[in-house]
């Protein structure tokens, strides 16, 4: 497979809308940043295939050459991100129709029905003259295939390939019937074509409840799998012709609609775009870098962030000075090898004319964003060489599943206000606080590389979970869990004999009920050492069998029942949290799992700091130190005499990062 050059620096890259003049000043100016990379052709495709029986490699042979001249790496997109309008006006089925039944007209772009036959043969053709065009130029350095896949159609094309999914998944449509609970409302099927897409005109209760879960959660994995089919199909297309270059389509973090822990199976290497709001906790952003680095547990790249503000979003503030040189840090802390824009030259209309780039509209490089990324861009290609291949490493796993997201989020009740994602990121928090390393992990993770695993709102418990977490935590591993953990199995459907199901012996508690709490309302948790703390949204009713109890509720009718417990299990404990509780309360349960666990901080003494390390193959260890607080910070005293290797200098005990300052002491 080929590598990386360094760390691969720059963006988008759309020379083909701009005059050629243009083009030559481009090109002095990115050496002037120390761009080293350039991604073409992510939305070219009308442009080389101008007519259905016709295409025009002519502009983008002259932008290849172009950059293949000036030695830059080239990310290679196949252009099928949009589609060409003669297609949609001469194959209107290729379309796709929306969750409200509406057959979509040409525009915009996820605008291809990922069951056509005709998106299908055509994309792939492309790929593959792309790849036999340019495979073998030593500069293309990765594909890019389409553009963050996204979206859902649900026409006639989808139904029939729905049918066809659930044969393969059931078998019968008995079996159907039994996983989606169809004796419910009267809804049993007797023929396959009588199954349709769960959309508003079926199944849907708005876009965001269903009321058969089961058939919605199956949607979702069937267009899921569905856009995974197409990826596979050009990246097939291109492995044809080019059987070294690394393959990969940008991801979008946390986005609900891809399981992306199955698409990274089939990618060579993970990419992603992130652009947080002006209010995303820096924690959220780690949190997600370390999802993106989970997927294949290995280094990934960044495909796009901006380098100033963003367009799309409802306020789109500027990046104060120093912050995009910071967020490119935290990014390249958390397992990145690339740092790459969007975009690289301002475009002059349409929807994203706003939207930050390195060459802003006024052309020249006489900007504070452009002097931010040059900066930036020299001191990487000083870390080029010792930066790439470094790993991430941990002993301390959370788990994040897309079905239990697509589950818990679709389920009627207890509350609106459950979402899987914003439960994730609480407990992730408790550890960036800390600098504890964390690693993101799949349902069939293997468990026995952690010494601690964390699975909020476990709400799905699919075939072999039970198995796997009993096994972890006999052997040793501490476990824990949540509220709303065991209830149903891959179809939605409850495990009965008592809540949380499959892991109530696990958890050593039987949940009785499950109390909602709205907004307004809280109640209490009065720890076994006299602290309390609020807590709210949900209120697990537990009985114990043979955990202890760690703390118990203050108020109502269920005052003195066990709030949160901890369970002594084989060689190992399962501690269950059984409330949502305000920090200072979920703070003091992970600091006893903490312990049992033996997990700590990569250093000692980076109290305000983020703190990240990378050990590169030599076995030395890169510490990234970021101040991401309005307050100075004083570096932790350990790194006194080491070496920061973007200034060169030893780190005294007097060093002092104001926000958004960043070290990196190799030892």
């Amino acid at each position: 497979m080929k590598k990386f050059n360094g760390i691969l620096y720059g963006g988008d890259y759309n020379p083909n809308q701009w005059p050629r003049d243009i083009w030559k000043e481009d090109m002095r100016m990115f050496k002037k940043a120390h761009i080293n990379s350039a991604t073409v052709n992510v939305f070219s495709w009308a442009k080389i295939q101008p007519a259905e029986d016709r295409y025009d490699f002519s502009e983008l042979d002259d932008i290849i050459d172009m950059l293949s001249r000036e030695n830059y790496e080239i990310v290679l997109a196949t252009a099928t991100g949009a589609l060409p309008a003669w297609m949609a006006a001469r194959y209107p089925e290729v379309e796709r129709t929306d969750y409200e039944g509406r057959r979509h007209k040409f525009g915009q772009r996820h605008n291809a029905c990922p069951n056509s036959p005709v998106f299908q043969r055509y994309s792939k053709a492309l790929a593959g003259k792309l790849a036999e065009r340019y495979g073998a130029n030593p500069h293309v350095k990765c594909w890019h295939i389409s553009n963050e896949y996204g979206g859902e159609c649900y026409c006639e094309n989808c139904a029939r390939a729905f049918r066809e999914w659930l044969k393969k998944k059931y078998g019968s449509l008995e079996a159907v019937n039994r996983a989606w609970n169809t004796e419910f409302w009267g809804h049993t099927f007797y023929d396959w074509e009588e199954i349709v897409p769960p959309n508003e005109l079926s199944e849907g209760i708005g876009k965001d409840k269903t009321a058969f879960a089961g058939i919605s959660i199956d949607y979702r994995r069937f267009n899921s799998d569905g856009m995974l089919a197409n990826f596979i199909s050009e990246r097939d297309a291109i492995r044809a012709f080019d059987k070294e270059t690394p393959i990969t389509t940008n991801l979008m973090g946390t986005y609900n609609g891809l399981d992306y822990f199955k698409w990274a199976r089939e990618m060579d290497i993970v990419s992603w775009d992130n652009y947080p709001s002006y209010n995303t906790p820096w924690s959220r952003t780690a949190m997600t870098h370390d999802l993106m680095r989970g997927l294949k547990d290995a280094p990934f790249m960044l495909m796009e962030q901006t380098p100033s503000q963003q367009n799309w979003q409802p306020y789109n503030s500027l990046k104060r000075p120093g912050q995009m040189r910071a967020q490119s840090y935290q990014t390249l802390a958390h397992g990145a090898d690339t740092i790459q824009f969007f975009q690289l030259r301002r475009s002059v209309g349409a929807c994203e004319k706003f939207h930050g780039a390195v060459i802003g509209h006024v052309g020249t490089e006489n900007t504070r964003v452009f002097r931010e990324v040059e900066q930036l861009g020299e001191e990487l290609e000083r870390l080029g060489s010792v930066l790439p291949a470094s790993v991430n490493e941990s002993r301390v796993g959370i788990v994040f599943d897309w079905d239990n997201y697509w589950a818990l989020e679709y389920t009627s009740g207890p509350s609106v206000d459950l979402t899987y994602v914003k439960h994730i990121h609480e407990y992730y928090k408790y550890f960036y606080d800390r600098n504890i390393p964390v690693n993101m992990l799949p349902v069939d993770a293997d468990f026995g590389k952690y010494s601690l695993v964390v699975a909020p709102v476990l709400y799905m418990v699919k075939e072999g979970m039970k198995e796997a977490l009993t096994a972890f935590v006999e052997n040793g591993g501490t476990l824990v869990l949540t509220y709303m953990s065991g209830i149903v199995d891959q179809s939605d459907n409850v495990h009965l004999g008592g809540y949380p199901g499959p892991l109530r012996e696990l958890a050593g508690v039987w949940v009785e009920e499950i109390d909602a709490l709205a907004p307004e309302q809280f109640n209490q948790v009065v720890m076994n050492s006299g602290e309390s703390c609020r807590c709210g949204l949900v209120c697990d009713l537990m009985h114990l069998e043979g955990a202890e109890s760690l703390g118990v509720y203050g108020e109502d009718f269920y005052k003195g029942m066990p709030a949160a417990t901890r369970n002594a299990f084989g060689k190992g404990h399962v501690y269950y949290v059984g409330t949502h509780m305000e920090e200072q309360g979920l703070a003091h349960v992970l600091d006893q799992a903490a312990l049992d666990a033996q997990v700590e901080s990569v250093v000692s003494g980076g109290e305000g700091l983020e703190i990240v390390c990378r050990r590169t193959g030599d076995g030395h260890k890169l510490y990234f130190v970021m101040n991401f607080t309005d307050q100075e910070r004083k570096l932790p005293a350990c790194f006194e005499g080491q070496r920061d290797l973007l200034t060169g200098k030893s780190a005294s005990r007097d060093t002092v990062l104001k926000k958004y300052d960043v070290c990196i002491i190799e030892q």
